[in-house]
């Protein structure tokens, strides 16, 4: 049972890293740091992009329009920060 939370934790771990970089990645675009028309940009970008939306795609249909300002992350952000609380202490009440 430990081993199993700690892969979920770890799962969590690489989860958070993924949004941030995709967060880091759109400003970078909007600010025009970054070429969304060069290869390796577009394919890390929609590669992301494809990866995440199951997780943004039911956070956008609850959440109210914002005019532009996207919050999936940020709550998606916040959920999984949850999770790993919920299953930190779950793993510290099992050892």
């Amino acid at each position: 049972m430990v081993s199993i939370l700690q892969i979920l934790l770890m799962i969590i771990g690489v989860a958070r890293v993924f949004i941030i970089a995709h967060f880091i990645m759109s400003w970078l675009i909007q600010f025009q740091v970054l070429n969304i028309r060069q290869p390796f940009v577009a394919q890390i970008w929609h590669g992301l992009s494809r990866l995440l939306e199951p997780i943004y795609g039911p956070i956008r249909r609850i959440l109210p329009q914002m005019g532009g300002i996207d919050l999936a992350p940020l709550i998606a952000l916040l959920g999984l920060e949850a999770i790993r609380i919920v299953l930190t202490n779950q793993l510290y009440a099992i050892a």
